[in-house]
């Protein structure tokens, strides 16, 4: 059964779409099949792995007003075991009329429910918010990964993300689980970067990964190519780290 993990942080240009993507390609790479479900109107996952949203006939809006189901809509990827889930920015207004619905925080839940089977994981990019998208992400997840810049004001929000979280666990999913929060966008040559990878790892122990993504051209390029790092440049450190990253997470969620 699917391991499913939430990539989430209320605050944007954090790395979130950018670990969404390159997680899943590495966790393919390593021979795992892998479903990416683009769960951010912004749709970035979906373009950043190659796809035309202009050529969709269905995507994640269809299957969230329920007029399709989640396995309709899954385009295959070049990459072998990579599949994704697209977005568009309709999204926004399709959580409009979710929150009309019944049942509204259990609608990716239930459509991700008959497909548990057909994946080892998947992941699922949230929106940059605490919104009704971002509520259904975590119920449906087993796990959270919270990618955290190591800048000035890093942790503002992620206290109000833990509380969020600490309700769904409370109301409506009691196996959430804080897989582990990524330090992005680190720079070894500042005092800076450091010094909020110090507070980091003060405020979340042992839950900080191992891994840090380090800022990196590469990494910046690669979805305006629509591939991952480590089709774009295998050798580059960003992927080297992105590699890492899918190793530390396959050994927690074993």
């Amino acid at each position: 059964m699917a391991k499913v993990i939430t990539v989430t942080n209320q605050k944007g240009g954090v790395g979130k779409t950018t670990t969404s993507i390159n997680l899943s390609f590495y966790l393919a790479k390593a021979g795992k099949k892998t479903l990416l479900i683009d769960f951010d109107p912004q749709g970035n996952a979906s373009s950043g792995l190659g796809i035309d949203k202009s050529d969709l006939d269905r995507t994640m809006c269809d299957v969230m007003l329920g007029d399709c189901l989640l396995k309709d809509i899954v385009v295959a990827n070049k990459v072998k075991k990579l599949f994704v889930a697209p977005t568009i920015p309709e999204l926004a207004n399709v959580e409009v009329q979710m929150a009309e619905m019944e049942n509204k925080f259990l609608i990716l839940k239930r459509a991700i429910a008959p497909v548990l089977d057909s994946y080892d994981y998947i992941i699922i990019d949230s929106p940059p918010s605490l919104s009704l998208l971002t509520v259904n992400g975590m119920i449906a997840a087993d796990y959270l990964l919270i990618p955290v810049q190591t800048e000035f004001y890093a942790l503002e929000g992620v206290s109000q993300l833990l509380k969020s979280m600490e309700l769904v666990r409370k109301a409506m999913n009691p196996d959430l689980e804080l897989l582990g929060v990524l330090a992005t966008m680190y720079d070894r040559r500042t005092t800076l970067s450091s010094q909020v990878l110090a507070e980091v790892k003060k405020f979340f122990k042992d839950k900080v990964f191992d891994t840090t993504i380090p800022r990196n051209v590469r990494l910046a390029e690669a979805p305006s190519h629509g591939v991952a790092i480590g089709q774009y440049d295998r050798f580059s450190k960003g992927a080297k780290a992105y590699k890492s990253l899918a190793e530390e997470v396959m050994e927690r969620t074993k």
